[in-house]
């Protein structure tokens, strides 16, 4: 009996540790990080003739990633942390402009967690303050990669592989 009682209380402990792994810490020090992927140079060529074909000229690369958007808002001064939760409105298409996925203003999407996002999400939206406005161009890498992201119930691609994803998107509010 007390052999049973140390296995559950060791796997609540182990449990309450997993769980709070990415939370603040007391003195409010995230201890999520940004990830290092870097795309290929074939990706990053994917997503430069994108930009090219649609004129977009006043793009910037995030650190050298393969991943580049444009800061149309900057927004207020308050910014977003790995950590933070957010409230967003967005609309995320392919390079051919088909649809795959949005949350509009009137019925805008929450993140409870930056960190949770994709890659590409992570590093873009820390640099908005509430209010601002961003179009993001993901290579494959920083998205859903060689995998996608399929309905495992009827195996149909929610997000297909090696997509180019673009992304227009507004921080309409940090929420902690």
């Amino acid at each position: 009996m007390k052999k049973l009682n140390l296995k559950f209380i060791a796997a609540v402990l182990t449990a309450a540790l997993l769980i709070g792994a990415c939370k603040k810490k007391g003195n409010d020090e995230c201890t999520a990080t940004a990830g290092t992927t870097v795309a290929s140079a074939a990706e990053e060529a994917m997503v430069i003739k994108y930009l090219d074909s649609m004129g977009i000229t006043n793009r910037t690369e995030l650190d050298g990633s393969g991943m580049y958007y444009v800061i149309d808002t900057a927004g207020n001064s308050k910014r977003a942390g790995l950590c933070t939760s957010v409230t967003v409105s967005y609309k995320g298409y392919y390079r051919n402009g088909s649809v795959f996925d949005q949350a509009t203003a009137a019925n805008p999407a929450t993140f409870p967690e930056i960190s949770n996002l994709i890659e590409g999400w992570k590093r873009a939206l820390p640099l908005l303050g509430e209010g601002g406005v961003i179009r993001m161009f993901i290579p494959p890498s920083l998205g859903y990669g060689i995998n996608g992201w399929q309905n495992p119930s009827t195996g149909l691609y929610f997000i297909l592989p090696n997509a180019v994803l673009i992304f227009e998107m507004k921080l309409i509010r940090i929420n902690g």
